[in-house]
């Protein structure tokens, strides 16, 4: 057990009471402890679906990586050579000529096709130096400079704003341009926009905020935390069909609640975390409205890392480009978790952050042309996303920010890949594993799955109440919340059939439901996690026929 759980009796009410107090990722590791136990014990396989982390990998991008890397270890080797092991840095002078020559020495290599097609593409692009393009491939795949600019590489900026609007704006915006920030994954990300955003004035202690839940759990817990310690109101995806059945979906009156002009920021997840489904052209037709006609100055964050699994999805970041900073992270997509990739993005030329900041009092400005003199002459123009990059080195080390360069070239490569498969064929493939997976979940639950064109699949999320009463009934239901707490249905599924699973309430979802990543395991694993998740509500009703004698 972890150290939290040592002292609880895990299975007792009392116990799980407790410890349903913890994030989700804390309960996992006692989830973890319980299922290892009885997969010594039984002949069930142990089956960890608790973690997003996906089992599978990109292999072209990784492939030029390093491809990349011989190319970038020649051109160092050009400069400077000594024993033992000693090259020089990279110049910058005749690099293209030398790297379509490298291109063509290696023309067999795995990784090629992928380079070649990458060069091509940028150096039509206008305004691109082919000499500066490959010096910053060479420098940064080498990793001996800091990063230059300290935001983002000059050139990894340009394919990933390429690949931004392919993805999250359906191929629709390529003119809006975005100033991008590369962080050390999603986390960081949100870390940064937390914390500038309460640097600079624009969240205060108890400002209200909304959050469209169910949510990924660190936005339900920031928030709390006693530096920031804001007002924190629930967008509930509550809506449900003719049949009952939840569609993760956002009902009016709870977009509504938005109207009000002291919500000064929102949080979404989209496709959301855990239910997986991205917003309706309803809901955001509403949202569009509301901040149109009630609410002009909302700051939205809208993390979109699972975007890329659903069919022409169009992020908030095109919808409402003015008000919104996009966090995307490479991490599921491509199999990349362990590379920590993502990107803030802002709007270049007009942002509700830069306006908000013009428009602070005189007081809170002269605060913040202290805090920030020592990077410009005129601080009160320093834009709120290099204000972010500042911040996360604390400003005194600004000159020391930044994503390593490396990461920032398979970054690069990431969406290179994806730009250049002009029929995603990459795309369809991760979509269709996807929903293999869910189907296979869901076919040995003997529950129904309704078809939605709007649901990711990445995770899945099933409330064991409506399935209650779905097939057993609502005495069996009240029985049940009555009984047992919500947590004890992870608890079981641990301890009787080796599997972890997450609580959907820990996402702010509803009380009995369970969360299921779909990435992490094979097919034939989610047959048994089916199996063992229905045979768990089962149980559930023949304790209720004993104890009920019905």
């Amino acid at each position: 057990m972890n150290k939290t759980s040592q002292s609880l009796d895990v299975e007792s009410r009392r116990g799980e009471k407790e410890l349903s107090k913890l994030s989700p990722f804390e309960i996992k590791g006692t989830l973890i402890n319980l299922a290892e136990e009885n997969a010594r014990k039984s002949t069930a396989l142990f089956l960890n679906a608790g973690r997003g982390n996906p089992n599978w990998i990109a292999t072209q991008p990784r492939e030029a990586f390093f491809l990349l890397g011989k190319w970038g270890l020649q051109e160092s080797r050009r400069t400077m050579t000594t024993e033992p092991g000693i090259a020089g840095t990279p110049l910058k002078g005749g690099s293209s000529m030398r790297f379509k020559e490298f291109l063509i020495d290696n023309a067999s290599e795995p990784g090629v096709n992928l380079l070649s097609a990458f060069y091509t593409y940028m150096v039509n692009k206008p305004g691109v130096d082919p000499d500066e393009l490959t010096q910053e491939w060479a420098e940064g795949i080498m990793g001996d400079s800091y990063p230059t600019p300290d935001r983002i590489l000059k050139y990894t900026e340009v394919i990933i704003r390429d690949y931004l609007a392919q993805e999250m704006g359906d191929r629709k915006d390529y003119d809006t341009v975005y100033d991008l920030f590369a962080t050390e994954g999603g986390t960081a990300a949100m870390c940064y926009a937390f914390d500038s955003l309460a640097q600079n004035f624009l969240l205060k202690k108890g400002d209200k905020i909304a959050l469209m839940t169910p949510i990924f759990t660190p936005y339900i817990e920031i928030p709390q935390l006693a530096r920031f310690d804001f007002d924190v109101i629930n967008i509930q995806a509550s809506a449900t069909d003719k049949g009952g059945y939840h569609t993760w979906q956002y009902p009016k009156e709870e977009i509504d609640k938005l109207r009000d002009p002291s919500v000064k920021f929102l949080c979404i997840v989209n496709p959301s975390n855990p239910p997986s489904y991205t917003l309706s052209s309803d809901v955001l037709d509403q949202l569009v409205d509301v901040v149109k006609k009630d609410n002009p100055d909302l700051m939205i964050v809208t993390d979109d890392v699972y975007g890329t699994f659903v069919s022409n999805f169009r992020s908030l970041m095109y919808e409402l480009p003015y008000n919104t900073m996009c966090v995307y992270s490479f991490s599921k997509y491509f199999g990349a978790t362990g590379w920590r990739l993502a990107t803030i993005a802002i709007r270049h030329d007009d942002n509700v952050f830069d306006s908000l900041l013009s428009r602070l009092p005189e007081a809170e400005k002269r605060k913040l042309a202290k805090r920030y003199e020592s990077l410009t002459m005129e601080p009160e123009k320093l834009r709120f996303i290099d204000r972010m990059v500042a911040d996360s080195r604390m400003v005194a080390l600004n000159h020391t920010a930044g994503l390593s360069t490396p990461q920032q070239i398979q970054m690069a490569l990431f969406a290179a890949m994806a730009v250049l498969d002009r029929d995603d064929t990459y795309k369809k493939k991760m979509m269709e594993m996807i929903h293999s997976r869910l189907k296979a979940l869901w076919d040995t639950t003997g529950f129904t799955l309704i078809p939605d064109p709007l649901r990711a699949g990445y995770y899945s999320e099933i409330d064991l109440m409506v399935w209650a009463r779905k097939f057993y009934g609502d005495d069996f239901a009240e029985y049940l919340q009555k009984h047992y707490e919500p947590l004890d249905a992870v608890i079981r599924l641990a301890r009787h059939t080796a599997v972890v699973l997450l609580n959907g309430d820990g996402f702010d979802g509803p009380d009995w439901s369970v969360r299921v990543s779909l990435a992490n395991l094979n097919e034939s694993d989610y047959r048994k996690i089916g199996t063992a998740i229905r045979s768990i509500l089962d149980g559930y009703h023949d304790a209720y026929v004993a104890a009920t004698k019905k």
